[in-house]
């Protein structure tokens, strides 16, 4: 099956005063499997925006391309096919029910399915009694959800979302996972940026790390989050004390030994008479991973190999 959205050894680079260029994206490549919640991390100034609007179509690259939906970025057909969230939402001052209805013409709906789809849609976000509202008067959340709205619309198949949940409350951003997570079982394609890290290690099947440029990390969250260098050993029939800074729990002890120690811990357990209930990696949070690897700027390839 053909990627929802290829970037293909992207290169862009900015003039700026005097005679020097700062280059954003450096030989950047990334595919985004159909189906998938695909992760977007880096720092401010990654490159991550300049990747999104290239991929849009709003800047040419300098070298190299890409492809969203099987056509080349940039492609109009194509971008109808797309719901688009911007980092910085801007709206026109209109009624909300109106906005969106106006949003969804611009992708070809019209008509009484239009009409139904606009109300659902604001229903779905949170704001079924706010539709009529103008959203000049709207809170900066509020305006958040009216713009995720307008990226729904259309039902794309691929959704591009800058920054989501960056003003929403607690609530309003579960309201936004379960949307996604919907959005997945549909089989549409998310590709999310974000700096709210743990909202990204809740949804998404794969991560990818930019920066300065280039691609840092790469992978499935599940196996980027598994630490290769401890392991947490949970026995019983041992005492806590027997290792340092064990916990006893419900007549189990856990403690967390470097990897390289395992086998030696283990025998340890065995001769004070205890048993073995499990070995596990420990399993650290995508914040660890994410300053792990923005101390560099080496490229990796799949799984994170660099």
């Amino acid at each position: 099956m053909a990627p929802a959205l290829e970037f293909e050894s992207l290169t862009k680079e900015y003039r700026s005063f005097p005679r020097r260029r700062l280059r954003a994206l450096d030989d950047f490549s990334l595919r985004v499997e159909a189906g998938e919640i695909f992760g977007f991390l880096g720092p401010n100034g990654a490159g991550k925006s300049t990747a999104i609007h290239l991929a849009m179509g709003f800047m040419r690259a300098t070298s190299g391309g890409g492809h969203m939906l099987g056509k080349p970025f940039g492609d109009a057909h194509a971008r109808r096919r797309v719901g688009f969230l911007a980092e910085n939402v801007a709206l026109y001052h209109r009624r909300a029910e109106r906005l969106v209805r106006f949003y969804g013409a611009l992708n070809g709906m019209g008509g009484s399915y239009l009409a139904k789809r606009a109300r659902d849609i604001l229903a779905a976000v949170g704001l079924q009694d706010q539709s009529k509202r103008n959203v000049g008067k709207f809170s900066r959340g509020m305006l958040q959800r009216v713009g995720l709205a307008q990226a729904l619309v259309n039902d794309p198949e691929l959704l591009i979302l800058d920054e989501p949940t960056s003003a929403l409350d607690p609530l309003a951003r579960v309201t936004v996972r379960e949307l996604l997570l919907q959005a997945r079982e549909a089989g549409k394609t998310i590709f999310l940026s974000s700096h709210l890290l743990s909202e990204v290690e809740l949804v998404c099947d794969r991560v990818a790390v930019l920066h300065r440029g280039k691609l840092v990390r790469l992978g499935r969250t599940q196996d980027l989050l598994q630490s290769t260098e401890r392991v947490e050993i949970v026995a019983r029939g041992i005492a806590p004390d027997a290792f340092p800074e064990a916990v006893a729990r419900g007549g189990l002890v856990s403690f967390v030994v470097p990897t390289h120690t395992q086998r030696a811990v283990l025998e340890r357990v065995w001769s004070l008479g205890g048993e073995v209930v499990s070995v596990n990696p420990v399993r650290r949070s995508l914040e660890e991973l994410f300053l792990e690897v923005t101390a560099g700027s080496r490229s990796v390839g799949e799984g994170g190999a660099p």
